[in-house]
């Protein structure tokens, strides 16, 4: 990769986590945590739930004929094509996120968040993992703040950490100006080094010490995030993060039987890279400012 396609990735990355950052709501803003500079970040996907979110959210919308099957088929069509093809380039990257996010253009956000609300109970919150939503809880239960951290757009995770009685969320943000969606993300999707830049800007926001600070997640997409913080943790891990984990020492916890562990990595990988990484981008939805990239 040429060094002006790097820099462009990085800023991309860095706005993405500066919008998640900036958007982040506190769901608890009248707590007073024992330790005010210590939080936990959760992944979600695989993580703290079964499967993709997204792949649920996409499928609820469909239902409700949010956009229809030849838009999703374009989508997904120019967004496998664009992984086959493996392109790095930034205009490729833009033209992909672009044809992705065409078709919510026009949508409220009012609109989505009503549905999100209706589809986390019909398809999501049965698919928490129990022994993570008890990991969170037990962060909650030392007077410490927790977050979700992840690529799902944010009107999601805000419910799920809502629901969950977490701290709140850090999710994709796409632009909206008044109340209506331009079609366009603020920077990118929240993934890989944008998590780390995210929470590192939550970090200087909330005054968190982030040597004191613990992170989990599923995947060795996060090891960005996971080697900012003091503490890191593998929940259900892909075979690269468990080899991480096993030299660095982490702790590993793993909620899955073999055949579902299995089953598991190859669902989430094929959703990431096929008609559910499209509508990743496509309802990634709600930049709270209303100004334009």
């Amino acid at each position: 990769m040429t060094a002006p396609r790097r820099l462009d990735l990085q800023r991309r990355s860095t706005l993405a986590g500066e919008a998640a950052a900036s958007s982040a709501e506190v769901e608890d803003a009248l707590a007073t945590p024992a330790e005010q500079e210590v939080a936990a970040f959760f992944d979600v996907d695989n993580t703290l739930m079964q499967g993709a979110s997204i792949f649920h959210l996409a499928r609820g919308l469909y239902r409700r004929r949010f956009f229809t099957s030849r838009e999703i088929a374009s989508a997904a069509w120019k967004q496998a094509k664009f992984r086959v093809v493996g392109s790095e380039d930034p205009a490729h990257v833009a033209e992909a996120q672009a044809s992705a996010l065409a078709f919510i253009e026009g949508h409220t956000v009012l609109e989505l968040e009503q549905l999100s609300e209706e589809i986390f109970d019909e398809a999501m919150a049965t698919r928490i993992w129990p022994g993570t939503r008890a990991l969170a809880q037990l962060h909650l239960d030392q007077g410490q703040r927790v977050w979700l951290v992840t690529a799902a757009p944010i009107e999601i995770a805000g419910i799920i950490a809502r629901r969950l009685g977490l701290t709140g969320a850090l999710g994709t943000v796409a632009e909206h100006v008044d109340g209506v969606y331009t079609g366009r993300l603020m920077g990118g999707m929240l993934h890989g080094p944008a998590k780390a830049e995210a929470v590192a800007a939550l970090a200087e926001r909330e005054g968190l010490d982030l040597a004191r600070c613990s992170a989990y997640s599923d995947s060795a997409n996060d090891l960005p995030m996971l080697t900012l913080v003091g503490h890191a943790y593998a929940i259900n891990p892909d075979a690269r993060l468990r080899s991480h984990a096993r030299r660095q020492g982490w702790r590993i916890y793993d909620y899955r039987t073999g055949r579902k562990a299995a089953r598991a990595g190859l669902v989430t990988g094929t959703v990431a890279g096929g008609v559910a990484g499209a509508v990743a981008a496509a309802i990634a939805v709600r930049g709270r400012a209303s100004t334009r990239l």
